[in-house]
């Protein structure tokens, strides 16, 4: 079939939110835009249709006891309904226009895309590109697990409308948890086991413990420093996971569903990346500047595919960098990035900025800690969500917070307080001694300072 060739301002490849954002930004401006997605499931990016926003609707409705089939089927229809929309803010612009295939390098300015409905080769000549393909889950190497039909990443768990009831969790990360906690709610008994001999290394010891004795209570059965020897597939039951212990021993659990969470990987599958000429790190992520362009000066990698912080919010911040290279905003780069805040989405959210006490010692500050039970506050108590932990670290010399872990309901909106106080190096004090209103959970951040 004969390939139809077309020029553009711009190409950008994925829809994820640094590219749909700066697709609709460049349109706007006048400049003539292609939006490349590989599949119309896709539109929006990773965080709306299989991430950030479907997972927090599902721990919310575990959390409100919604039964589980309901809540999927609700999922999915905020999803597409986001999926639409997500859609019409680029391609409802006269100057942009979204291509559903895949597209492939051939030369550095130029690209074939493979259209999903009719199979055509477009070519696209563009100016400028931007790589916006994120990152997809890990598949370890585990004896078994290609054969089984019921292993499942974060994507494909949440596609299942039947909640399962024996629920192995291999991984001991952020999506590791959220899904333990969330289908723990459901209903589901779980099992998770991890490699790490420590329960969340990067936390603080007393924060993890807390944290660890909180997912116990609600039935979920951690197992630390485990091996897998195999999956096995032979019974049309279950499967069974086959693990060593931290002691040596082998183990065995019944499982009804797998979920691999151990980590993500960059997603540049079919790209070509070699014939444009850019570089990748040895894990295969795009390597960039701090203005995020490639080694190819045309070319700007951005959100997960990039190596940075895999968050939403940090993708959004990419497409600030790239817009402040294009027109009059000043210079923004990644170093201009402080404090990124994070949040794990369990009950309560576990929230944090900055150092933590053990980096903050390990870097040579002088350090003064304040701790808090989440349940002197009396919002907490209204809302009868009283477990958790408070932890501040302040720099002893100046006053200034160097970090904050707030393992609390609420974490997720009072940590950006906290980050707002600490870009603008604000004393410690100030959080300490401002009026909240009442009854609030901000008000603990006034006990919190005060233990200082």
């Amino acid at each position: 079939m004969k390939s139809i060739k077309r020029k553009y301002d711009a190409l950008i490849i994925g829809f994820g939110k640094g590219g749909k954002t700066l697709a609709a930004y460049l349109a706007n401006k006048g400049w003539q835009v292609a939006l490349v997605e590989q599949s119309a499931l896709m539109y929006g990016g990773t965080c709306i249709n299989i991430a950030c926003i479907p997972t927090k609707f599902l721990v919310h409705s575990a959390e409100t006891h919604v039964p589980y089939a309901l809540a999927i089927d609700e999922k999915n229809q905020l999803t597409a309904n986001l999926r639409q929309r997500n859609y019409d803010s680029v391609d409802e612009s006269p100057n942009a226009m979204v291509i559903t295939g895949k597209a492939t390098f051939i030369s550095p300015h130029l690209l074939s895309i493979r259209l999903n409905d009719t199979g055509e080769e477009v070519l696209i000549e563009a100016e400028r590109i931007m790589i916006n393909t994120g990152a997809t889950g890990c598949i370890p190497p585990i004896p078994g697990i290609h054969s089984s039909r019921r292993v499942f990443t974060s994507t494909t768990l949440i596609e299942q409308t039947e909640l399962p009831q024996k629920l192995v969790i291999i991984g001991g990360g952020y999506i590791a948890l959220e899904f333990a906690n969330m289908y723990a709610q459901f209903g589901s008994n779980i099992t998770l086991i991890d490699k790490s001999p420590f329960f969340l290394p990067g936390e603080d010891r007393d924060v993890a413990d807390v944290i660890q004795s909180i997912l116990s209570d609600k039935g979920i059965r951690i197992e630390m420093g485990v091996t897998i020897e195999a999956i096995e597939t032979d019974d049309p039951r279950h499967d069974v996971v086959v693990f060593r212990n931290h002691a040596g021993e082998i183990e065995e659990v019944k499982a009804s569903a797998i979920l691999v969470a151990v980590g993500r990987q960059p997603y540049t599958e079919g790209l070509n990346l070699s014939a444009a000429g850019v570089e990748q790190d040895a894990k295969g992520f795009i390597r960039v500047n701090e203005r995020l362009q490639t080694n190819v000066p045309h070319i700007w990698a951005i959100g997960d595919v990039n190596g940075g912080p895999q968050f939403t919010y940090i993708s959004l911040d990419d497409f600030r960098i790239i817009r402040s290279q294009f027109f009059g905003f000043g210079e923004h780069t990644l170093l201009d990035r402080k404090n990124i805040p994070s949040s794990l989405f369990i009950s309560p959210p576990l929230s944090h900025v900055g150092l933590r006490e053990h980096e903050a010692l390990r870097q040579g500050y002088r350090i003064r800690v304040a701790t808090l039970p989440a349940a002197v506050n009396m919002r907490a108590q209204i809302i009868k969500q009283t477990e958790g932990l408070l932890k501040a670290i302040v720099d002893a010399d100046t006053n200034q917070i160097l970090g904050c872990t707030l393992l609390c309901a609420h974490s997720s909106e009072l940590i950006n307080l906290v980050q707002v106080a600490m870009n603008a190096k604000l004393d410690f004090t100030v959080l300490r001694d401002t009026i909240y209103t009442h009854p609030t959970m901000s008000e603990a951040l006034n006990d919190l300072f005060a233990k200082l």
